[in-house]
């Protein structure tokens, strides 16, 4: 899983995405995932634990932590599902959640920080093809 995991990291620094800050839920496996793809990055961004992405947190807690960050243009999520998939589904302001495999990675533009309209989503990419990217 891990190796599998900095492959697809490798592929997401090489869509040139340039992550800020990397907000991650506090659960183990997920800061491992958080700490993985801050390594693919030159220039690390930085990574900040929240529980406003823990499992079962309310969505309003995730736009109050992402007010706190406006100066950043270019923040990653990680967290778990179905949770991620609901944030994803929120900032969207889709009928529902997102369906993300582990390691699957989404981009979706939105207006500011907290959003305040709907976001575009940009691309959503699976674990296999991020590592092919690397490649």
């Amino acid at each position: 899983g891990m190796k599998q995991m900095r492959k697809a990291a490798r592929g997401l620094e090489r869509l040139g995405t340039g992550i800020e800050l990397i907000l991650t839920s506090p659960l183990v496996r997920t800061v491992q995932t958080a700490d993985i793809v801050a390594a693919a990055f030159d220039g690390k961004p930085q990574l900040q634990t929240t529980t406003a992405l823990a499992p079962r947190s309310p969505y309003t807690a995730l736009l109050a932590e992402l007010a706190k960050h406006e100066r950043h243009s270019r923040i990653a999520l990680v967290g778990h599902e179905p949770s991620i998939g609901d944030v994803a589904r929120h900032l969207l302001k889709a009928g529902r959640r997102l369906d993300f495999k582990k390691g699957a990675v989404c981009r979706i533009d939105v207006d500011a920080l907290p959003p305040a309209g709907r976001g575009d989503l940009r691309w959503f990419l699976t674990p296999e093809i991020l590592r092919r990217i690397k490649s």
